[in-house]
């Protein structure tokens, strides 16, 4: 099929491209490349500079390329910035994706697979997290994907779309093969902050908090590898052939790992010491957030392909160690 990859050239999308090329489909990218790279798209992808907000460019896309299905990275997910402007969220996040839902209609194009979070969730009362478990963000982020949730649900009652939700926990890791991986700026994540933080590139990792009620007084979080995403993203395609579909999947390993057993990881894999210093908690983090992923392994057959935190950074590592600038594209 031809598969419009919105954000495509960002972290995640940039992974599910090439999934989608080993499964046989024809990914076409578009990115506005605020935090994309365009090094991260094979040459021969066709590849379109653009942005949602411009309902012509859309619209030329989606006629030039027959796209049949549309898939969706192209969210900003700062969390602290989306509670110091959070309309720059609301735009981004919801009334941007609300210009693609129109041009997908106009063309009767009506299947769509949405990157959302676990930040939809808030602070669960239970663990671990279901999909029935009540969503209650505590955030602008969470709240514009949880939004985007609910529009998708009354397009696909209203317009017959069919829809899959995907659910992340703490996507981590890079391709096998080392060439592409996590390249962010500003980088906010574990794993490539004590990378980064081992290879020298930056100052001492900061713990945010060593006083939870966890067996380390650290947090525990579900980190799950970006191909594993991706695969879940091709594999629920049969799943949007009826119309008027909806399904809303967690993505997670559900074996929870704290602040520190990742460091202890990062160090048995790159041979280096990782240097920290611990630091007061940071407000909103809960001590544990993990996942109960079985819906999706049941109903799209979806293999984890990474189970243990130790394979996982050992992509990352292999990414970082061969490309210490990252795609060298962006000023740090």
């Amino acid at each position: 099929m031809n598969v419009l990859v919105v954000g495509g050239a960002g972290y995640i999308g940039s992974h599910c491209v090439r999934k989608l090329l080993d499964a046989g489909h024809r990914p076409v990218v578009l990115d506005n490349l605020v935090f994309g790279h365009r090094k991260a798209i094979p040459n021969d992808i066709p590849f379109y500079e653009g942005d949602l907000g411009n309902a012509k460019y859309v619209d030329n896309v989606l006629d030039k390329e027959k796209i049949d299905v549309v898939m969706h990275f192209a969210a900003f997910a700062y969390v602290g910035e989306s509670v110091t402007n959070p309309l720059k969220y609301y735009d981004n996040n919801l009334a941007k994706p609300m210009n693609l839902l129109k041009a997908m209609l106009r063309r009767d194009v009506k299947k769509f697979v949405f990157s959302s979070t676990c930040a939809t969730y808030g602070t669960p009362e239970k663990l671990p997290i279901t999909e029935d478990t009540f969503q209650n963000p505590i955030n602008p982020y969470g709240q514009t994907k949880l939004d985007m949730e609910k529009m998708l649900k009354a397009v696909s009652v209203a317009h017959g779309l069919s829809f899959a939700a995907f659910r992340y926990f703490n996507a981590a890791g890079a391709a096998a093969d080392g060439t592409i991986g996590e390249d962010h700026n500003p980088e906010t994540h574990l794993i490539p902050l004590a990378i980064d933080a081992a290879m020298g590139k930056r100052p001492k990792l900061q713990i945010f908090g060593t006083d939870y009620d966890t067996p380390d007084g650290t947090c525990l979080r579900d980190y799950i590898h970006v191909d594993d995403l991706s695969t879940a993203h091709i594999a629920v395609f049969p799943k949007l052939d009826e119309p008027g579909q909806a399904f809303h999947y967690n993505l997670g390993t559900g074996t929870p790992q704290s602040v520190k057993e990742v460091i202890n990881a990062v160090e048995e894999v790159s041979g280096l010491k990782v240097p920290y210093e611990e630091a007061p908690r940071r407000p909103g983090d809960p001590p544990a957030l993990y996942a109960n992923s079985q819906k999706a392994q049941t109903e799209l057959d979806w293999k984890i392909q990474y189970p243990d935190i130790k394979s996982t950074i050992e992509t990352a590592w292999n990414w970082s160690k061969n490309n210490p600038d990252g795609f060298g594209d962006k000023e740090n």
